[in-house]
């Protein structure tokens, strides 16, 4: 009689537990399917965005060309021909232009290396840039811009005082060169250095030995174009 009572008492809580575990996975679902599903469905979108990105991302990396560097220049030179290097990548084909205008195409060697030998300036100032090309299709950005003047004309140089053939006395044993060139000019009294102020004015004082003295003044431009003029001037003292 008792086994029969605790039976009975077992069978129903199995009955119960069974019913409310029905009911667990019933109230699991509807919330899996109020909530779970959009959170499911937005991380695999989320995914999804993340390798269309990744993809987008590498295929621009696949299409970016590193642009040339050139190596530096003078600002400026007397020479109509120079010589511009640099590096970029192994094996492309680098574009030169001179003021916009394409000039001459090399191809760099193995270690990214090019040279445009023997290459004609404009008289005046040239701007100098380069770019890469592969496959005569993709480009690289323009290279950073060399500017380099090419002039061929002297500096100029007028002297003042004092003037060739003059004679001084006694009481000048020293005396004062003065002249004009053009601004940011070098000069030199013999082959002293002369400050030149920013208008081209300069001035310098020698002492003058007995009898005849030579005195050049050389004018030397940032291009190296030189003008020398020479005075011989006599001293009696």
């Amino acid at each position: 009689m008792i086994k029969s009572r605790l039976s009975r008492t077992i069978e129903r809580q199995s009955k119960r537990n069974f019913i409310l575990s029905i009911l667990g996975i019933i109230v699991v679902l509807g919330l899996l399917i109020k909530f779970g599903l959009p959170v499911l469905i937005n991380f695999s979108l989320f995914i999804s965005d993340m390798k269309g990105t990744q993809n987008t991302s590498e295929k621009k990396a696949e299409e970016f060309i590193a642009q040339p560097v050139l190596d530096p220049l003078p600002t400026a030179t007397n020479s109509a021909k120079t010589t511009i290097t640099g590096i970029a990548s192994a094996k492309q084909t680098i574009n030169l232009y001179i003021n916009d205008e394409l000039v001459d195409k090399v191809t760099t060697e193995d270690d990214g290396k090019f040279v445009f030998n023997d290459i004609s300036l404009n008289k005046g100032n040239n701007v100098i840039k380069v770019r890469s090309i592969i496959n005569n299709s993709k480009k690289s950005d323009f290279s950073e811009e060399i500017n380099i003047v090419y002039k061929n004309k002297e500096p100029n140089l007028a002297i003042d005082s004092p003037t060739d053939g003059q004679t001084f006395s006694k009481d000048q044993s020293q005396i004062e060169v003065k002249g004009k060139t053009d601004p940011g000019v070098k000069i030199t009294v013999n082959d002293f250095w002369v400050i030149v102020d920013e208008n081209g004015n300069f001035s310098y004082k020698i002492n003058l030995r007995e009898g005849d003295n030579q005195i050049k003044v050389s004018a030397t431009d940032d291009a190296g174009n030189n003008k020398t003029t020479e005075l011989k001037i006599k001293y009696s003292p």
